[in-house]
């Protein structure tokens, strides 16, 4: 009897596969996966690994019938018509009705597809351009000094001084500078560290450290931002552009040539160059920090695509057309990774400037760790200021200040 049910089964078996459509003719003869009965062809492999952008609509609606998964579920269970596969894309592309407990924003979303390809671009391209950038700017400036040397006062230290910046002025520095510091290293520490200091250290040793990193960059961004106002209001009024600068910027600054110094008033071209990238910059890092502190509280990268297509940026950029539907988690990890970009930009700019502000050019750090300087710098390097503050000529060997 057992001998006799095994044909008839396999004859059943028969007759139900070529009763049913083959997943190619579902597909449609015209379709380009007809042959991989609507799955993914070669073609969509190879171009994902070139980075291309793929039509997915043939997995992304590849998630069953659920008007019939619910009609049957009595009857099959709890996977009802829709299988395993199907679940699972509805899961990836958002389109499953999920209910949670939790009422967080996009608490909802269980797999977040864009993820995997953040998560690579900010192991691979971020961390390894960044660190280069850091790299070249110490090695351009150690260049730099064994060329040319320090920048020294040419007339030498006259032993009198004058004020160049009040209390007032130094705190907001100071304030600046040091909770920048802070944020740099925190900031390097959490992107940097398992492939760093995990291996020197080990895991146990490095967790206090990455979660004292996270607590300094988050609580110390507030100074941060105070400190951004602080100088913007006591310099802006110093760092209007005007001709002297065209001057200062036409001879280098006097960098590369010794005994040269353009005139200059409180803020020459270069530094004032430093102020206005520090403050567009640090609102930029504030921005998409403030994002980051506030999780899905401040969307920025969807409207700003959309502008940057409208005016046609994204274009001319090379870009194409960028995407203005982003889900929650995509606008974090769009944010999170324009902070980093910035902030290598940020800390590249303050590595040259910490070194002109010390070793680089004799007598600077004066300024701001005293707030006077000696006559003779002030007279060599901001001669305009000097006369202004004084009313005594500069020094006749320097050039006259171009008229106003």
């Amino acid at each position: 009897m057992t001998l006799l049910r095994l044909p008839m089964l396999t004859i059943f078996t028969a007759l139900l596969f070529m009763a049913m459509p083959s997943a190619a003719q579902q597909a449609g003869d015209g379709s380009p996966r007809a042959a991989t009965g609507g799955a993914q062809t070669l073609e969509d492999i190879l171009a994902r690994q070139r980075g291309e952008r793929i039509d997915d609509r043939f997995r992304r609606e590849a998630v069953g019938d659920p008007a019939r998964a619910a009609g049957i579920r009595m009857q099959l269970g709890t996977l009802g018509g829709a299988s395993d596969s199907e679940v699972f894309r509805a899961l990836r592309y958002g389109g499953a009705d999920v209910t949670v407990s939790a009422r967080g924003p996009a608490s909802e979303i269980i797999i977040q597809d864009a993820g995997m390809r953040w998560l690579e671009w900010r192991k691979g391209p971020l961390r390894e351009w960044g660190g280069w950038l850091l790299a070249g700017m110490v090695g351009l400036l150690a260049l730099f000094l064994l060329l040319r040397g320090p920048i020294r006062i040419d007339g030498g230290r006259s032993g009198e001084t004058i004020l160049r910046f009040n209390a007032l002025e130094r705190f907001g520095h100071w304030l600046l500078a040091g909770s920048f510091i802070l944020l740099a290293i925190s900031g390097l520490i959490t992107l940097f560290g398992r492939p760093l200091l995990i291996p020197l250290l080990g895991k146990d040793a490095f967790a206090p450290i990455a979660l004292a990193s996270k607590w300094v960059h988050n609580n110390v961004a507030w100074a941060f931002m105070l400190a951004l106002v602080w100088v913007f209001v006591f310099w802006i009024v110093h760092n209007i552009p005007n001709r002297a600068d065209l001057v200062w910027m036409a001879k280098g600054g006097g960098l590369f040539v010794r005994g040269s110094h353009p005139p200059a008033r409180k803020f020459n071209a270069g530094q004032k160059i430093i102020f206005w990238v520090v403050i567009i910059l640090g609102l930029s890092i504030s921005a998409s920090g403030l994002s980051l502190l506030f999780p899905f509280e401040m969307p920025m990268f969807a409207k700003t695509f959309d502008i940057m297509n409208a005016l046609g940026l994204s274009q001319a950029l090379g870009f194409g057309e960028l995407p203005t539907e982003l889900a929650p988690h995509e606008e974090m990890q769009y944010a999170q990774l324009w902070h980093s970009i910035v902030a290598f930009v940020f800390i590249a700019i303050i590595i040259a400037h910490i070194y002109l502000g010390s070793i680089g050019m004799e007598g600077a750090f004066d300024a701001m760790e005293s707030g006077e300087v000696d006559r003779q710098w002030a007279r060599e390097h901001h001669s305009i200021w000097f006369e202004e503050e004084t009313g005594e000529p500069a020094h006749p060997a320097h050039e006259a200040p171009p008229a106003e």
